[in-house]
């Protein structure tokens, strides 16, 4: 057998070398041949959209748009209103100004008036010296020539530029040549001359120039006339889709309307974006807009070239290599790990690929194509997992063959009817499947009863041998003696397991002798095991233990089965239950008693109290009652379920209840001091319960302070790494809480008075409310305390600010 399992080991291994080198083969190839490339764009472009940033606020685009058009007439307009525009702009000297507009023939007489509109934008354009123009290549027949702005306009320019954008095989545009030229004359970009002219840099002289250089070869033959060359090419990392630079419509700035102070150190981009006007292209970030204005474009390159930001698009070799990697390690954890194991790293790695090449792209500015990988994961795990299951078939077919020749444990009961409507042919899997589940099946029978029994059963259940060697267990024991520090159950001695608990708490042992665990596994006492015995456990926990022998057929003893049944919500219900009863016999009989006894009294004219006396008293005794009712009423509903959430504003919650204590504080001249910074405080919390907290501690603090004190009441927040709190802090000048005593302060029925302060007439049940409301809050609370030194409260609840 070990023989067999040596050998589908190696044809497994056999088989994973073979798929692993295929695999690295399609994945070199599909890199080289670039076979992706058109799902790798659209990746490109996905992580673009998600790679947006903030717009420089040194960037305006004084825009030519469809309300300038509807103010101005429609286009051309006359040169004389660029250069009114121009003086406008200068007035308030930005850093830099780029004309997107095409000036490529003069004006004619006729059109400006018999003005020279280009003499006056040319003295606009000499006078600002900041003016960037832009030309275009056009076919003349010879090849692609520049089509350059007129002489008097180009020779007032501060630099000449072209303003040409690259578009892939799908049309999107998303790069662009910094350096363009022919007949070895070079032009820069739009945006890079303009980064020029604002940072005073001669062309050729910049310091950071990106993007991909022009082969050294193809560089020295730029003097060839019909040859358009282009150098430095850029990918363009977009900060945003159309609308996200800052901008203004030209009519506004040409009538004055935008202040001088927003023109200032700017990059001004004049340029058209109005519909049908504006050369707009698809660029990654376009979404559902479609198209981007090429000012806009424009201005996307200037924001990245001065912020030193681009896209650098890794060279195959770097690209074959990360994909590689992902599918290498992937294939090795095949071997390694278990198919479910496997299938979870398959699928990280497929996030993982996927979220690498995004961080590439926003922290490092690296573009790594990730689709190659995560084509080749996804056919790995199929794959391999086909080829295992093939070889785990034939393994298993083999040894389930064996299996069926040897002989039976149980009887086994065959239907007529399901024997003979059996198809005669099967394949090798559905033959595998069914050696499986004849050999479940006789597991299962061997076991099913006493599982099942078990394991249905809510309380923690051990069986065991007759000496008490624990056999099974349910989850609940398991659970429990876990909890216990016990985490081996099965094999396990049972007296070893309860060493550690109590003695029984009610028990007739005492007739018979001290009490043994081992009483558990003693038919003698049977009958006392089957009632149970009480005890309770290291943790506190009140158990009920019972024990009941197991019989075979033949009535011969076989087992043990033992139960634990926790019962400490019934016993701490009952110590409650005697704390009420003694609570409603005492504290509630005495006003009642009083009430009968003043009524008794009155009735006889010798002890007859005067009526004023006798109706304050009477009354004194009904609020007391009353007061004991309302307490017990209110902690009930702190502990239900009846709890009625909403958003508020702790701030409020605060000074409501302040307001409600007023007139408390006020009959002992003590002075309530709210301290609560500017801001909103807000807490999702049952607004009449909260309230009722707060003013139960204030409550405290006037009954517990001495006349003419100050009771101080701030909010503030406590930034945490789970969250931010709010903390609501209480403090009083009182009597303080001593420290014998603070252990006591949220128990049930707990009063402090000393002979040094006025006496109460409270029941101790006001902090048991507090902390039972702000336990559904999820809140803590904690206090500091001295003897004549006042009491702090501090309230932590955790702010609902998302």
């Amino acid at each position: 057998m070990a023989t067999r399992y040596i050998q589908v080991e190696r044809i497994a291994f056999r088989e994973w070398l073979i798929l692993s080198l295929l695999l690295c083969i399609l994945t070199v190839a599909m890199v080289n041949f670039k076979s992706l490339e058109r799902l790798d764009m659209v990746v490109y472009d996905r992580y673009m959209q998600l790679n947006s940033r903030e717009a420089r606020d040194d960037i305006l685009i004084v825009a030519i748009d469809d309300y300038s058009l509807s103010e101005l007439g429609k286009w051309p307009w006359p040169r004389q209103r660029h250069a009114e525009l121009l003086k406008h702009i200068n007035a308030a000297t930005p850093a830099a100004i780029g004309m997107d507009i095409l000036l490529t023939e003069a004006e004619s007489a006729q059109a400006s008036n018999q003005i020279n509109g280009d003499q006056l934008l040319a003295d606009a354009i000499a006078q600002s010296n900041k003016v960037v123009l832009p030309l275009v290549s056009q076919n003349s027949g010879k090849g692609l020539v520049a089509a350059r702005p007129i002489p008097l306009l180009a020779n007032a320019a501060r630099q000449i530029s072209h303003i040409h954008i690259e578009l892939d095989k799908d049309g999107v545009a998303r790069s662009v040549f910094l350096r363009e030229g022919s007949r070895g004359e070079w032009w820069p970009h739009f945006a890079l001359a303009l980064k020029d002219v604002a940072q005073n840099t001669a062309y050729g002289t910049e310091k950071y120039l990106p993007g991909e250089r022009l082969p050294v070869r193809l560089r020295k033959e730029n003097n060839q006339a019909d040859l358009w060359q282009r150098d430095y090419q850029m990918h363009i990392p977009f900060y945003g889709s159309s609308g996200h630079f800052k901008s203004v419509p030209y009519v506004s700035v040409l009538r004055g309307e935008v202040p001088a102070e927003f023109l200032k150190n700017k990059y001004v981009l004049i340029g058209p974006t109005a519909l049908g006007m504006a050369d707009s292209f698809p660029t990654p970030v376009s979404g559902n807009d479609g198209t981007i204005s090429g000012i806009e474009i424009n201005a996307n390159i200037l924001a990245s070239l001065l912020d030193e930001r681009t896209i650098d698009f890794a060279p195959a070799w770097q690209v074959a290599l990360y994909n590689l990697l992902l599918l290498l390690v992937a294939l090795i954890s095949y071997q390694l790990l278990s198919p479910r194991k496997a299938l979870l790293l398959t699928i990280l790695f497929i996030f993982g690929a996927a979220a690498g090449s995004f961080l590439a792209m926003r922290y490092a500015g690296k573009w790594i194509s990730p689709s190659t990988s995560l084509l080749a994961l996804i056919i790995a795990y199929p794959v391999w997992s086909w080829r295992r299951l093939e070889a785990a078939i034939k393994y298993l077919g083999e040894e389930f063959t064996l299996l069926e020749k040897e002989p039976h444990l149980l009887p086994e009961f065959i239907d007529d009817e399901e024997e003979k409507s059996a198809p005669v042919l099967t394949d090798t899997l559905e033959q595998s499947i069914n050696a499986v589940r004849v050999a479940a099946d006789r597991v299962r029978d061997l076991r099913q009863f006493v599982s099942d029994s078990l394991a249905s059963l809510p309380d923690a259940t051990l069986v065991t041998t007759t000496d008490g060697n624990v056999l099974l267990s349910n989850p609940p024991a398991l659970s429990y003696f876990a909890s216990q520090g016990l985490p081996k159950v099965n094999d396990s001695l049972l007296p070893y397991l309860f060493a550690r608990m109590s003695a029984p708490m009610e028990s007739d042992e005492n007739q018979t002798g001290s009490f043994s665990w081992w009483n558990l596994l003693d038919l003698k006492h049977t009958a006392r095991m089957k009632q149970g015995v009480e005890v309770r456990d290291p943790q506190g926990q009140d158990l009920l233990i019972k024990s009941a022998p197991c019989y075979s057929a033949s009535q011969q003893l076989v087992g043990w089965i033992v139960s634990i049944i926790n019962i400490t919500a019934i016993r701490a219900a009952e110590r409650s239950r005697d704390e009420t009863l003694h609570f409603i016999s005492h504290d509630m009989r005495a006003p009642q008693a009083s009430i009968l006894a003043l009524l008794e009294m009155q009735q006889d004219v010798a002890t007859a109290l005067p009526q004023a006396e006798f109706i304050s008293r009477i009354e004194k005794a009904s609020r007391i009652t009353l007061g004991l009712a309302d307490n017990f009423v209110q902690l009930a509903r702190a502990e239900s379920q009846d709890y009625r959430f909403e958003e508020l504003d702790l701030q409020t919650v605060l000074l409501d209840a302040t307001e409600e204590m007023w007139s408390l504080a006020k009959s002992k001249n003590i002075r309530i001091k709210c301290t609560i910074p500017d801001g909103e405080y807000p807490i999702r919390a049952d607004r009449s319960l909260f309230t009722r907290v707060l003013t139960n501690l204030l409550s405290n603090a006037v009954k517990y302070s001495p006349r003419d004190t100050i009771i101080s009441c701030t909010l503030a927040y406590e930034q945490q790494l789970a969250g931010a709190n709010i903390v609501c802090s209480i403090s009083d000048q009182g009597y303080g809480i001593p420290r014998a005593e603070q252990s006591k302060l949220f128990q049930r029925f707990q009063r402090f008075n000393s002979t040094d302060q006025p006496k109460n007439d409270g029941i101790g049940l006001g902090m048991v409310f507090v902390k039972a409301v702000l336990d559904r809050h999820h809140a803590q609370i904690d206090f500091s305390s001295a003897p004549n030194e006042g009491t702090t409260f501090n309230i932590r609840l955790p702010s609902s600010t998302i």
